[in-house]
């Protein structure tokens, strides 16, 4: 060889590709390029981890090979005088296919991939992750927030939807974070941030959230168990499992979430009138007991080489039980107290929903068509009932109050896409066209009933009680075409969808929205060049529908002083969003800055008004939705990992964003105003098979009408394996720094509001999970690994 040098080195480690547990004693040979035998054997540590010294320059390819696992071979090494140290990563060994054709070899994917069109959080490569369940994970994924109710949004969109396999999960369930809850991490690959979610999907909301479950693994049996518990009385078990056959894999997951939930909170408004000024000061607290389940089963059948199919189910069940009080304080101008009322809640609940999804797959030639038919099917019933007893310390002379709400949900839906695909340049591009159907139908049956002391009955609320009956069809089309070329890449897109909307109430009130065409075009443009650079910049329209939560009128008079209803005459709110980002990557380090604007008309958001009740000296907040206004909005979100050694990882995320709001329905709504959010995660490899890991999230927000601050909230975890790394040991901390606290201004022309809540997030989990695996042995004998050696 020309070069002289002997410093160039090769490392890596070695890991199970179902859960990433490392794999000690792995034998790794090094090959000279044309060479059929080895110049050096070596093994893996304890931990996987291989590292090969004191290579010359040259050309070089790496077998690792394990008993009962099918080898892996890595091309294309090259080590050179000023490139001679050449990190293989995380390499992962999958299950013997000695019963298949072909191996597939799997290279780790880095825990963040960077993208024109959005991210991908890799999973399996986060510690906090594992035993968790979806909430859990998202906390964690950056640039999405995730509030104190379980709810996750993208930094900078006003209307985030979450997907689970490309399917929309706000059709399977009336809340989405109950199903979020208990959907075990586990089971769970990768969850994409789409802030340009490509012409295939639907054009709602301002970007997309996809949860991408695990499909099946390779040839055998695999899966994992594990439970939780936390000293505040949490809990969860947890298993998946799959078997794989020559040509189809079962995959299926469950898992249980038993949760207490306590809370206090403070509000305090102020009330401005032309003759008189007066304060409402309460103070309440809740306790929650929520349990729920969630079961998943899944079948992929390769029917023939060209046809394909896959069957998913999902149900899942949450049953609640809530006691909560407050105290409310009506106080003067000078601030003497001259009401006070008290109020006790309770209440049960119970929802089940159940998804069927299937998916076939045709291949219409061999240049790479593809026909998918896909049909998703879902029910969804939701029951509450609740109990709200008010008494008045003073003046004594009050009259108490009892009132029962019942309130009984239905959810149905249908979801049919047709979708073909063709590259027609030697697979440097792709086409894609289809069509779309979408059904929704939404009953919502609400009764409310007053106690009469005199009868001591309770009698039907008439004003009040009523159904709400909802029933959407959304008929739809849309053509693309994405090119690659060498570092290039461009997709074009339009989607239209003709949207017939109708609802109405039992009491007689009927609307018919008359049918809209919208038009949805997608630009992405990506540039990749220098092997560590790339440009992208997508632009978009987006909708924001209003839907039966937003149009519904029906009225909530929990508390008589506040109450609250949707608003039927909404019209939808369209966002023009484009979007700049640059990546860079160096071989310990990443850096993701990302720059968007949008502009929205006609924006959709909670307005708050105050008003006297006639006749009285109370003042009663009215709380409803309505199209705002004109929102412009800018975003700076910057994005970065660094490994400075293969067993140190950092990575942190910063976005700010500045809102301009701009209204002709109340002058209190023109302002401007930033949001923040930032968030920190930290891990550590350590000494004898443990390991380290940590997250730090906080979150500020503007709206039209104020602001949300939330305080910094934190996670720590730490992990020890046992027993050939099946077993594993974790604790987790979280908030160690106090509670999950919450503040929210809200300003009108005649009102300030602060309401400041608690929630008892400061907890200790610890969880165990056993992986199992039985897969079929190499019968081929493969020598037991020599030590390592010196390739001198």
């Amino acid at each position: 060889m020309a070069n002289t040098i002997d410093k160039g080195i090769i490392s890596g480690r070695v890991v199970e590709e179902v859960g990433g547990l490392s794999i000690p004693s792995a034998v790794i040979s090094i090959y000279l390029d044309l060479s059929e035998q080895p110049i050096i054997t070596a093994s893996t540590d304890d931990d996987g981890h291989f590292s090969i010294k004191n290579l010359k320059a040259g050309n070089y390819s790496v077998r690792v090979s394990f008993v009962g696992y099918a080898p892996l071979k890595v091309n294309g090494i090259t080590i050179t005088e000023k490139d001679f140290d050449k990190n293989l990563g995380t390499l992962k060994l999958g299950s013997d296919q000695n019963t298949l054709g072909e191996v597939t070899i799997t290279v780790q994917k880095p825990p963040i991939e960077f993208g024109a069109d959005g991210i991908t959080y890799n999973v399996g490569s986060s510690l906090l992750a594992e035993g968790s369940t979806a909430t859990d994970v998202l906390k964690n994924v950056p640039m999405v927030q995730v509030d104190i109710d379980g709810n996750a949004t993208i930094a900078g969109k006003r209307n985030t939807r979450i997907f689970i396999d490309g399917k929309p999960s706000d059709y399977m369930t009336s809340n989405i974070s109950d199903l979020l809850n208990v959907l075990p991490s586990d089971a769970i690959e990768k969850i994409e941030v789409l802030t340009n979610p490509p012409s295939k999907y639907s054009g709602d909301g301002e970007g997309i959230i996809n949860i991408v479950m695990k499909k099946g693994f390779k040839v055998g049996f695999n899966g994992n168990a594990g439970i939780s518990s936390g000293l505040q009385g949490n809990s969860n078990a947890n298993a998946n499992g799959s078997y794989r056959g020559k040509n189809y894999s079962i995959n299926g997951s469950g898992a249980y979430r038993f949760n207490i939930g306590k809370g206090d909170n403070h509000n305090y408004r102020e009330n401005f009138f032309p003759d008189t000024t007066f304060y409402y000061d309460q103070y309440g607290g809740y306790k929650n007991l929520n349990n729920g389940a969630n079961f998943r089963v899944g079948l992929d059948w390769d029917i023939t080489p060209k046809q394909s199919l896959r069957v998913s189910t999902n149900f899942n069940n949450n049953n609640s039980n809530t006691n909560s009080s407050n105290d409310l304080h009506y106080l003067s101008e000078d601030l003497a107290e001259q009401k006070l009322r008290n109020q006790l809640n309770t209440g049960d609940g119970s929802s089940n929903n159940f998804v069927f999804n299937s998916d076939y797959d045709l291949q219409t030639d061999t240049s790479g068509g593809k026909i998918s038919i896909g049909l998703t099917v879902s029910t969804n019933k939701n029951l509450d009932f609740r109990d709200y007893s008010t008494t008045y310390a003073q003046p004594s002379n009050s009259n108490p109050t009892l009132q029962q709400n019942s309130n009984n949900t239905g959810n149905n839906g249908v979801t049919f896409n047709l979708d073909y695909e063709k590259p027609i340049f030697k697979k440097r591009d792709r086409v894609e066209a289809g069509l779309a159907y979408n059904y929704r139908k939404n009953d919502n049956d609400l009764a409310i009933e007053n106690y009469n002391f005199t009868t001591q009955q309770f009698i039907k609320n008439i004003k009040l009680s009523n159904q709400f009956l909802y029933n959407e069809n959304i008929f739809a089309g849309y053509a693309s075409y994405n090119f690659r070329s060498t570092g290039w890449g461009a997709k074009a897109g339009m989607r239209a969808e003709l949207t017939d909307v109708a609802f109405d109430l039992s009491t007689g009130e009927n609307y018919n929205v008359k049918p809209y065409l919208s038009l949805f075009p997608n630009l992405s443009l990506n540039r990749f060049f220098r092997k560590r650079y790339n440009f992208g910049a997508t632009y978009s329209i987006r909708v924001n529908r209003p839907r039966e939560n937003t149009l519904n009128p029906q009225v909530n008079n929990v508390d008589t002083l506040n109450i609250s209803y949707g608003n039927p005459d909404l019209l939808p709110a369209y966002t023009h969003q484009m979007e700049i980002n640059f990546g860079a990557f160096g071989q310990k380090w990443s850096f993701n800055p990302r720059l968007s604007y949008s502009t929205s008309r006609g924006v959709i958001e909670r307005f708050r008004t105050v008003t006297l009740i006639p006749g009285t000296s109370t003042a009663r907040s009215e709380s409803t939705f309505d199209n705002v206004g004109t929102n412009n909005s800018l975003a700076l979100i910057l994005i970065g990992n660094y490994r400075p050694t293969n067993k140190i990882s950092a990575n942190g995320n910063f976005s700010v964003i500045q809102s301009n709001y701009t209204s002709k329905l109340n002058s209190s709504l023109n302002r401007d105003g930033l949001s923040f959010r930032a968030a920190m995660g930290f891990s550590m490899q350590l000494p004898f098979k443990t390991a380290f890991e940590s997250n730090l999230n906080y979150a500020n927000n503007t709206n039209a009408q104020g602001r949300n601050k939330g305080s910094m909230t934190s996670n720590f975890s730490a992990r020890k394996v046992f027993f050939g790394n099946r077993l594993n040991f974790r604790i987790t901390l979280n908030d160690i720094f106090g509670n999950r606290s919450n503040t929210f201004f809200n300003e009108g022309t005649n009102f300030r509001l602060e309401n400041y809540s608690t929630n008892n997030t400061q907890n200790f989990v610890f969880s165990l999970n056993y992986r199992f695996t039985k897969i079929r042995v190499n019968k081929t004998p493969i020598p037991p690994p020599p030590a390592t050696m010196d390739p001198k």
